[in-house]
């Protein structure tokens, strides 16, 4: 009988805006698109991700919406624009957290809740994973849920609490240190 840690995979948890879709800034802050219409996927989603899906990484996106549950946005919003990630990029799950208070959620970014129930559920090896985020939150969970945590600095006015263990610049870079790391490489 094969060993069970054996038998998990690795996967590449993605934030979402900022990360797969360009975020709305104002005053130095990231926020999400407000409708299906403002979601616009980065270019280099698609080639990034499937240069991951080729190294046999699961694709987690893991994004905190909190929007829905303050009333600001609708779920057929959110939904409408994960729609469109979906058919768009080669995405094995979306998590999502909903949750509007941040305090006490299991599930919203920072808390590894999102991380550790796509891993209860897909069989994954959260110590062989990464989380690829563009702010302090995503950083912190990916630290918290054990995984290796790959920072993409789009230059907001928000500082990071703990240090990510790789910097990129978007997530093509990301994708590659990642594939990179796989494959042994050193360079990063």
């Amino acid at each position: 009988m094969a060993n069970q840690a054996q038998t998990k995979r690795s996967a590449v948890f993605l934030d979402r805006d900022g990360v797969i879709n360009m975020p709305v800034v104002r005053d130095g802050r990231p926020y999400p698109p407000a409708t299906v219409e403002e979601f616009c996927i980065y270019p280099d989603a698609a080639p990034a991700c499937a240069l991951l899906k080729d190294a046999g990484f699961v694709l987690v996106v893991a994004t905190n919406q909190p929007d829905v549950g303050r009333g600001i946005q609708s779920r057929e919003a959110v939904e409408g624009m994960h729609a469109r990630m979906a058919a768009a990029l080669p995405i094995d799950r979306i998590e999502v957290c909903y949750d509007a208070l941040a305090e006490g959620s299991e599930c919203y970014k920072p808390a590894p809740g999102m991380l550790l129930q796509a891993a209860g559920q897909m069989a994954l090896d959260l110590s062989q994973s990464y989380m690829v985020g563009d702010r302090w939150r995503d950083v912190d969970c990916g630290h918290a849920a054990g995984c290796t945590t790959i920072f993409i600095d789009r230059g907001y006015t928000e500082k990071l609490c703990e240090q990510p263990d790789y910097l990129a610049t978007s997530l093509l870079n990301a994708a590659e240190i990642i594939v990179g790391l796989r494959r042994g490489w050193r360079k990063y």
